[in-house]
């Protein structure tokens, strides 16, 4: 399993003594079903109806049986036949409109759901993302409230509906014999006790099935979004193993739901059955005593035979609801997560575009970049570990380009990372103009600073389309054109539809480079105040790399930028260069003033490789730092 899935809460059936309350968890859901309350209602009310009329239909035989029959009245038994013709039909009828009534509400429930849980996991911290899998979310988003629909729709209206008329038909039975309605009623008492016990036992089954199922989720989308690797290192073997494992394990689950659901129905099915055979039994006796009329037992045993689908469908119902509880309960494991705040968003709104251009600031605000006894440790390393950066220092002043260089693995990542509060900082402040940015709505603060990944993400959309998310509303053409110039990404011209053509998913249809390209360009296509690089050119050749370089120096004069820097034509963008080492900014001045006075810069400058016994405040870039933690699958460790 992978380390992700590891990190995981605890679930349910990894620790036995957990308990929820089946009824308490789905009153969750009030919210969303609260608007189409009335025709929900509406719909189990036209089903009690229906399941009531069919239990007139015994009355009728009854009458029936003592009177015309018993009279032999041709009239009437046509009479009576033409009673339970229009009573099956109105039944038939009733049970129609339900379904009608249902549908459109339920699939509204459904649709509000899945974008109250899309919304939710735009808004939740990025560290929330390293933590959880995807295949977990995406299974939460599709098969969970798939289930919950169902529920809605079918076993939620049957419990009221069955309910009913388990308590209509029982009142029915005792009215025509109170004799024969106690001796049907007998397994009564073992049956709610195997449904209690076995009730338990499945929601904790069905939690590790649907736990499963995203687990599953999760390998069959990294597979195919890394086909390129498994293939690339004939790995399909392994892949197959390990789904096929994982598949294993998920048909094991469900064959011990399955177990779970035989025993519940033996006994729904079998106690109730003995229990009519005892009836019809007692029941013949008595007819042949003159002690009960032939009408009175037809009309009994057609009650008793009509309960027989509500009372055997009590297990059935009661397993949708214990796999509508967990996906209930899965679901709002996700919405239970403490969102960035919602100040955040109140500038940006919920259409999903790019907030416009913050206005321009007065002279006397324009101090720049500021980290100022900057420190951040990962929430979940263990306890004791040292912070991975611990009192950063750094002032880029207003219009300056500032290259960040380090060892592998000395945070630079998670330094730049911190500008746009993709993650928060855990000690000091950072500052945009003399402003902390925890001060600012995200939507503000992520106008003002652009940021270009070093593994550059595409959507399935077309070129513009990606290049456009990092403008305001107000970007036309020109601005996208000035973009792919700047990023020499004049390649999307001459792609079937030009910059209108669609890259697919991952944008895998490109090579790496022209993706590190659209990247940079939707970073500069909004013209930031302040720029964030992380190692931009790393995928470009030297001829691509040195065109690139030209043109991004003229959008840097007119902003100010912070760039990861491995190699020295990158460094040499910037103006003045920081070298981060232990956690710490240790050195700062120009690219010649560094390598001629700072021995770790010029190594790592020159690619020389350490001594083999460095001193401990110089650390090797081939091994941890002695303040890291272990590799923690939450960072992008370079």
């Amino acid at each position: 399993m992978s380390v992700r899935t590891l990190a995981m809460m605890a679930t349910p059936h990894e620790n036995p003594e957990v308990r929820r309350s089946t009824v308490r968890t789905l009153l969750r859901l009030w919210p969303f079903v609260r608007p189409v309350r009335a025709r929900l209602s509406g719909a189990v009310a036209v089903a009690v109806v229906a399941s009531c009329t069919g239990l007139v239909i015994p009355l009728v035989l009854k009458w029936m049986v003592d009177g015309p029959v018993a009279r032999r009245d041709p009239a009437g038994v046509w009479l009576g036949a033409l009673w339970l013709l229009l009573l099956g039909i109105t039944e038939a009828l009733l049970f129609g409109l339900r379904r009608w009534l249902v549908a459109r509400p339920l699939s509204r429930v459904e649709a509000d759901m899945r974008a109250a849980l899309y919304r939710r996991l735009q808004r939740l911290p990025v560290a929330f993302h390293d933590r959880w899998p995807s295949g977990q979310l995406l299974s939460r988003g599709t098969a969970d409230l798939m289930l919950l629909r169902m529920f809605l729709a079918f076993p939620l209206t049957f419990l009221v509906v069955n309910s009913v008329t388990i308590a209509a038909g029982v009142v029915i039975m005792l009215v025509q014999d109170w004799a024969l309605g106690l001796v049907v009623l007998g397994p009564a008492v073992p049956v709610l006790v195997t449904c209690a016990v076995v009730e338990r036992r499945y929601a904790l089954a069905s939690r590790r099935a649907q736990d499963q199922v995203g687990d599953l989720t999760t390998l069959v989308e990294e597979s195919v979004l890394g086909i390129r690797v498994v293939k690339g290192f004939g790995r399909h073997h392994s892949q197959a193993r390990a789904f096929r494992e994982l598949a294993i394990g998920l048909r094991g689950t469900e064959l011990h739901k399955a177990r779970l659901l035989a025993s519940i129905w033996a006994v729904i099915m079998a106690l109730p059955e003995l229990a009519i055979g005892a009836a019809l039994v007692l029941g013949v006796l008595r007819v042949a005593d003159g002690d009960l009329s032939a009408g009175t037992l037809v009309a009994f045993l057609s009650t008793a035979l009509a309960l027989r689908w509500p009372v055997e469908s009590i297990g059935f119902l009661l397993a949708m609801s214990q796999e509508a509880a967990t996906a209930t309960e899965r679901y709002f494991e996700v919405m239970d997560e403490a969102p960035e705040d919602a100040k955040d968003f109140s500038d940006a709104g919920d259409t999903g575009g790019a907030p416009g251009r913050p206005a321009p600031r007065a002279a006397a605000e324009r101090d720049g970049l500021r980290f100022e006894g900057v420190a951040f440790r990962h929430p979940d390393v263990p306890d004791g570990s040292a912070p991975l950066l611990d009192g950063v220092d750094l002032h880029i002043r207003r219009g300056e380009s500032m290259a960040l260089v380090g060892a592998t693995g000395s945070g630079k990542t998670t330094l730049t990372a911190l500008v746009p509060r993709l993650y928060e900082v855990t000690g000091g402040r950072i500052t945009l103009d003399g402003v902390d940015i925890t001060a600012m709505s995200r939507a503000e603060l992520r106008a003002r600073v652009a940021v270009a990944f070093e593994e550059p993400t595409l959507f399935s959309a077309s070129v513009a389309e990606n290049v456009l998310m990092g403008a305001g509303e107000d970007a036309d053409r020109t601005d996208l054109d000035r973009a792919l110039a700047v990023a020499r990404a004049d390649f999307a011209h001459q792609l079937p539809e030009g910059p209108d053509t669609r890259v697919g998913e991952q944008g895998l249809s490109l090579s790496g480079g022209q993706r590190q390209r659209l990247a940079l360009a939707r970073a500069v296509v909004g013209r930031p105040e302040f720029l964030v690089l992380d190692d931009p050119l790393s995928a470009l050749d030297v001829h691509t790399e040195a065109a690139v370089e030209a043109a991004l120096r003229q959008v840097l004069a007119d902003t100010t930028a912070l760039i990861v820097a491995h190699r020295p034509s990158t460094v040499l963008l910037a103006d003045r260069v920081a070298l981060l080492s232990g956690g710490r900014i240790t050195a700062v001045g120009t690219h010649r003033e560094l390598l001629r006075t700072n021995a770790e810069y010029a190594r790592l400058m020159s690619g020389e490789p350490t001594p083999d016994e460095p001193a401990p405040h110089e650390p090797t870039p081939h091994e941890p730092l002695p303040h890291e933690p272990a590799p923690h699958a939450s960072e992008d460790r370079r």
